[in-house]
């Protein structure tokens, strides 16, 4: 058991619906955040279950909400404070077809609210035991491992996390924050289609135990689920 707490978002479906699951099983805190809790069945069936889960309206592009929910929350240590929420953008636009509207709607949701996040939450951070900030972020954000080309959308703002998660851990360092950047493999979510390598259930399981134990030794990497490291 553990009195540490995580804060999720996006935990409504998918990767954080499981992540909410599989910490509260262990025992720990989970702030759970969504856009709208009264449309989240599966996530208010799990604090029916007995579990430490505190269920709270969220959406991650809404910078008042956030601050109101950091001014409500500024009490209560955080030890891992996790970014998931996401979106992917229209899946089949390829060169010539991409809408420039909806490619700043998933740099919107994907990489500016990450960083919107930590600057709200900080204060929590730092006053808990393990001072960990986590972004869900993806392998096709990975400019080395591109030789696929296209996704512009999708690609370009994980790449673009990616360097925020990097800064971070350089500007959050003296106050012993540790920042890092998680990919979770290609999973069988409704983001990630029913064709995807691996379950929720393994791809979280591997999440979770690296984020029950990054540190600063940890900081400003970029680490796939098993564990490995992914390049930039």
């Amino acid at each position: 058991m553990t009195n540490r707490t995580i804060l999720i978002t996006g935990a409504n479906r998918g990767i954080g619906l499981e992540l909410t699951e599989q910490f509260a099983k262990d025992g720990w805190q989970v702030l759970a955040c969504c856009r709208s809790p009264a449309d989240a069945g599966e996530l208010q069936a799990l604090t029916e279950q007995g579990t430490a889960i505190e269920v709270h309206t969220l959406d991650v592009t809404n910078y008042e909400q956030m601050a109101s929910l950091a001014d409500q929350l500024r009490d209560r240590p955080i030890d891992i404070l996790l970014s998931n929420a996401g979106i992917y953008g229209s899946k089949g636009a390829s060169f010539g077809e991409i809408d420039a509207v909806e490619w700043r709607n998933v740099l919107e949701v994907n990489t500016i609210a990450p960083l919107m996040l930590v600057q709200a939450f900080v204060e929590q951070v730092a006053a808990s035991q393990q001072k960990l900030v986590a972004v869900i972020s993806s392998k096709v954000g990975s400019i080395a491992d591109n030789s696929s080309g296209g996704s512009y959308m999708y690609r370009s703002s994980k790449t673009a996390v990616n360097q925020v998660v990097k800064s971070l851990s350089i500007d959050l360092a003296d106050r012993g924050i540790s920042v890092i950047s998680l990919h979770p493999g290609w999973v069988q979510t409704d983001m990630g289609g029913p064709n995807a390598e691996i379950s929720t259930d393994a791809s979280v399981s591997g999440l979770k135990n690296i984020l029950q134990s990054a540190g600063l030794a940890q900081s400003g990497q970029f680490i796939e689920y098993d564990g490995s490291s992914i390049p930039w």
